[in-house]
């Protein structure tokens, strides 16, 4: 498998050092500058601009040292059609300085802007080696007495493999790598949904321990329709071996007195490798959550961590977040912001993946892209192919329980179980 260019563009050791405040007299108690929350937004052309809260420096640290302590943006990913685009001439990254609260009232940005500033960054080469284009503080402004920004921005290479469903995960679609023109079958996908039997997706030889993972349910649960469980995605590659696969381990149920999965009771997959030579034994690699957020966004939300040799238990997650259930968006594992809050718990550094999803009711082909420090062979690319299908496939395990699902979730069910 070959990868295509991508490059990470990187914007990190952010901070801000406020000039000292001289009050005129009778001015009052006024409000001291690092009482005031401040913030970055950084644009660049062609790309959704992004934000970052910037944390104080006393104005008394020598301006030759990098801050004390600072936050990262979430950066930029630039693909091979970006890159070839973008590769002319040097392109600009501005990032404005905002005093106040972030976000917009009326359509207004509810900050106070402080000042901006702009780095020039030029991506020539920048697919095969790294780049530095700022690293230091930079003035807010041309006053004597202005506010300084601590920034370091430079660009990494981040090859990645790309990989596109041929159809909707749950028709079994073929999986295509993608490279520039070139669509090269690599998986084939078989997706089955068996209401009738609920211990299939287990491992007959791995121990679930004593957290309840396969859980006794009320006769209202049992009622056809009530629960969406037995769903199973396996991955072949093409040679017909099974390679990887995505099981329904907790059953996708209302809440009580609701048509909706709820955060509190989450439906739950596990994404499965081979276990040795025998075809039949599988081996937990990760858990996903799933579920429907309420609140001003209708969102599903979610929850990945990998399983551990000691067993479910004792999970460690890596990628946790909220899309909307009308617009769909990207599951993404991605552990290169340092102060992330997963960051810290998670034994996975830089991207790892990327998945689109499709909004509720709406066709989805998910294109994956995965970090090939992450890949050594086919096997552990179709890990994340059965990851990407499950999250896919959770947008539809999470449609209210009022709406009826298609024909290819019932099996050999008469009707479509809602």
């Amino acid at each position: 498998m070959d990868p295509c260019p991508f490059v990470r563009l990187i914007i990190e050791s952010l901070a801000l050092k406020l000039p000292s405040v001289t009050k005129p007299p009778g001015s009052g108690s006024g409000v001291h500058p690092c009482s005031t929350p401040c913030y970055a937004k950084l644009k660049l052309k062609n790309f959704l601009s992004q934000t970052a809260i910037l944390p104080l420096c006393s104005i008394s640290q020598d301006p030759s040292s990098p801050p004390e302590s600072s936050a990262s943006a979430a950066g930029f990913h630039l693909d091979a059609v970006t890159l070839r685009r973008l590769s002319g001439k040097p392109v600009t990254l501005k990032v404005s300085v905002f005093t106040g609260r972030m976000g917009r009232t009326c359509g207004v940005t509810s900050g106070k802007l402080l000042g901006s500033v702009q780095v020039s960054v030029n991506l020539n080469g920048t697919h095969s080696k790294s780049s530095v284009f700022q690293n230091g503080w930079m003035k807010l402004g041309s006053e004597p007495a202005v506010a300084m920004l601590h920034m370091a921005v430079r660009a990494e290479p981040d090859p990645r493999f790309v990989f596109q469903f041929g159809g909707e995960p749950e028709c079994s679609p073929v999986v295509f790598q993608i490279q520039g023109n070139i669509r090269q079958p690599v998986f084939s996908c078989k997706f089955s949904a068996d209401r009738n039997n609920r211990t299939r997706s287990l491992p007959t030889d791995f121990n679930l321990g004593n957290r309840g993972w396969m859980r006794t349910f009320s006769a209202e649960r049992d009622r056809p329709g009530r629960e969406r469980k037995g769903w199973m995605i396996i991955i072949y590659d093409l040679s017909g071996s099974a390679v990887a696969a995505a099981s329904v381990i907790t059953p996708f149920v209302p809440s009580p007195g609701s048509d909706r999965v709820s955060r509190s009771n989450p439906g739950a997959w596990l994404i499965l490798r081979p276990n040795g030579s025998c075809v039949s034994s599988w081996k937990p690699w990760g858990r996903l959550e799933a579920w429907r957020e309420r609140g001003p966004v209708d969102g599903l939300g979610y929850k990945f961590e990998l399983v551990t040799d000691i067993g479910l238990t004792s999970g460690v997650p890596i990628a946790e977040g909220t899309m909307s259930m009308k617009k769909g968006g990207q599951f993404c594992i991605d552990n290169t912001i340092k102060d992330s809050a997963l960051s810290s718990l998670s034994p996975i550094r830089g991207f790892v993946m990327g998945s689109s999803v499709e909004g509720e009711g709406k066709p989805s082909t998910p294109t994956v892209q995965v970090g090939v420090r992450h890949v050594t062979c086919m096997a552990d690319a179709a890990l994340f192919i059965a990851l990407s299908a499950a999250i896919d496939l959770s947008m539809d395990a999470c449609r209210l329980f009022s709406q009826k699902l298609g024909k290819e979730f019932c099996n050999n069910d008469q009707e479509s179980f809602s």
